[in-house]
């Protein structure tokens, strides 16, 4: 197996082919990943969430970082790694072309709105639905291939 850095480019284009990655984010000291559904578009990487530990700590530290990868054996694979910030996209009017964006951009993936708008039991009650849109501006990128 020969290991590749990809070039800036062919991480951006690896990084549009994704939709699923790794959301980390840190508060006080402690890091915290989380898994998620995303769709890139420009320097940007657009994602949905509702109210949670996530977006809490994002909203404390907006510096995050994402990771995604596409496996197609053990010998062949691509992995990106994102530094970026965090900006939420409020239900205010100066937002709502960015948030019809984001919109427009995830729904071109089937089911784009899933895991984060299910319903959700934690600590026995209901999580509320109130749908949170962000982005995640893509500061730098790294990658790497896997072949044979």
């Amino acid at each position: 197996m020969l290991i590749n850095e990809l070039t800036k480019s062919a991480s951006l284009e690896c990084l549009s082919r994704l939709r699923f990655g790794r959301l980390a984010c840190a508060r006080d000291g402690q890091p915290y990943i989380t898994p998620f559904y995303f769709a890139r578009n420009g320097q940007h990487i657009y994602s949905f969430s509702t109210i949670g530990q996530k977006i809490e700590w994002m909203r404390t530290n907006p510096l995050v970082c994402v990771e995604a990868d596409e496996h197609e054996t053990p010998q062949k694979w691509s992995s990106v790694i994102v530094f970026g910030s965090y900006e939420e996209l409020p239900k205010e009017t100066e937002y709502e072309h960015l948030r019809e964006l984001a919109h427009s951009v995830l729904e071109q993936r089937s089911i784009w709105w899933e895991p984060a708008y299910a319903r959700t039991i934690l600590s026995g009650a209901e999580r509320q639905l109130d749908p949170i849109y962000f982005r995640i501006r893509i500061e730098t990128i790294t990658g790497r291939r896997a072949t044979l």
